[in-house]
């Protein structure tokens, strides 16, 4: 079960980041409200076809669903949306690395709080090193290498002025 877990969780990251590069990719084309609609209504098609395969007729069965859950779907807008802009400004790597550092430090909040219906997960000083250590790996990644026309400047001597007569 934990094999399966990890590997869903792996694959679910690749496709994240599959996603954001082909959203991008669409947003170039058109506005960003167009390419969130896009996406959000093939995500909708595909999830509806295979729901109705796998599920049938349980696909509409929504019992004891508290109201404020239905608003993930209006949660999604604002992720594919503020993803597509972020990928904009700041390209994947950089937009995907703070999008998951992001999500991860609001699920140690959201399991140490036991919020919004979560089971409490206490909170241990491992679990902000972690968080912690990602953010400085971002932090390296962006802003600790020497950027080419620096590297490329030192790597050449000094040019010669010619002596004066």
């Amino acid at each position: 079960m934990i094999i399966t877990g990890i590997l869903l969780a792996l694959l679910a990251g690749s496709l994240v980041s599959l996603q954001t590069i082909f959203n991008s990719k669409v947003n170039e084309r058109t506005g960003s409200w167009s390419t969130t609609t896009m996406v959000l209504f093939t995500g909708f098609i595909a999830s509806f076809l295979i729901s109705l395969l796998v599920e049938g007729t349980n696909t509409f069965s929504f019992q004891d669903m508290k109201p404020w859950y239905w608003l993930s779907g209006a949660i999604g807008v604002g992720v594919v949306f503020c993803l597509v802009q972020g990928m904009k400004l700041l390209g994947p790597t950089y937009a995907i690395s703070i999008v998951l550092t992001s999500q991860l430090s609001f699920a140690l909040l959201f399991d140490s709080m036991g919020w919004l219906g979560l089971e409490q997960i206490p909170f241990s000083w491992n679990q902000l090193l972690g968080v912690l250590v990602i953010v400085g790996g971002i932090i390296l990644f962006k802003f600790g290498g020497l950027n080419k026309d620096t590297s490329e400047s030192s790597d050449k001597s000094p040019r010669s002025t010619p002596s004066q007569p």
